[in-house]
């Protein structure tokens, strides 16, 4: 990845709470393929408002936003778009000339991915999770007419709240039930926690589903998606969903969509 940044070169960023590196090499992939005066750089802020401040002061001209920071971002942007207003959580800030406009292609990527697997629509499931990427994951489900779902959250405020404001049903576990896929919206079998080798749902119930969704990227390779590549499971990773993210945030900083060529070539790139 061959860099030669100047005084005239872009900056885009992202912020997370464990960054990672795919992000990084994807988007400077592209920059160098497509002959863009960009570059990328990942950072975890210890200082949320300062950092959205400094995107201000420094005229940086996008800022990708990963847990825990998604909902907290809100109220230190200027605007935000129906994606984002629609769920109340953001994963993409833009800004243009000082004027700082919140996206969220989360939604758009979960959207895409569930036609892409052909998930029938008549699918049971539960979703683990109640932050700001659970939203965009169960409100995507449920414009895409997947109504038959539980949200499971050890938060019952957060949790209920989601469930009732999508028209799911809420629970603290799992239990018993044994639905058809299984979403894992939290960081558990995330690299560096401290649950990174634990299940995101009891192994019974993985091994009784038939599709196991992660949303996990960082490795793609969970707990959950490992011991359901064993058994011949459908799976759908975390690294496809911030894959299909990242192209559109992308679009977003340079106004350049990239063909599926290079958009592939990214993806391979910055998983190698």
């Amino acid at each position: 990845m061959q860099m030669n940044p100047n005084k005239d070169t872009r900056l885009c960023i992202s912020m997370s709470g464990r960054p990672g590196n795919f992000g990084l090499r994807f988007h400077n992939h592209l920059y160098e393929q497509l002959g863009l005066n960009f570059y990328y750089k990942a950072f975890s802020p210890k200082d949320l408002a300062g950092a959205i401040t400094g995107i201000r002061a420094f005229g940086i001209r996008g800022c990708g936003v990963s847990m825990p920071f998604k909902e907290a971002s809100i109220a230190l942007v200027d605007e935000l778009d129906a994606s984002a207003q629609a769920i109340q959580s953001i994963n993409t800030i833009v800004n243009t000339d000082g004027h700082l406009k919140a996206y969220n292609t989360d939604y758009i990527a979960i959207a895409q991915l569930l036609r892409d697997h052909q998930v029938a629509k008549d699918t049971t499931f539960a979703l683990r999770g109640s932050g700001g990427m659970a939203k965009a994951v169960a409100s995507a489900l449920r414009d895409g007419g997947y109504h038959n779902g539980v949200i499971v959250a050890r938060n019952e405020a957060t949790g209920s709240a989601l469930a009732k404001n999508l028209g799911y049903s809420w629970q603290a576990e799992l239990g018993q039930q044994r639905p058809q896929m299984l979403i894992n919206v939290t960081p558990v079998g995330m690299a560096g926690g401290a649950e990174a080798d634990d299940l995101a749902f009891a192994a019974e119930a993985i091994d009784q589903a038939e599709i196991l969704f992660d949303v996990v990227a960082i490795p793609v390779e969970t707990p959950m998606i490992i011991r359901g590549r064993e058994q011949g499971k459908r799976v759908i990773t975390g690294l496809e969903v911030i894959a299909i993210q990242a192209v559109e945030q992308f679009t977003l900083y340079t106004g350049v969509r990239p063909t599926p060529e290079q958009f592939q070539a990214a993806v391979a790139f910055a998983r190698s």
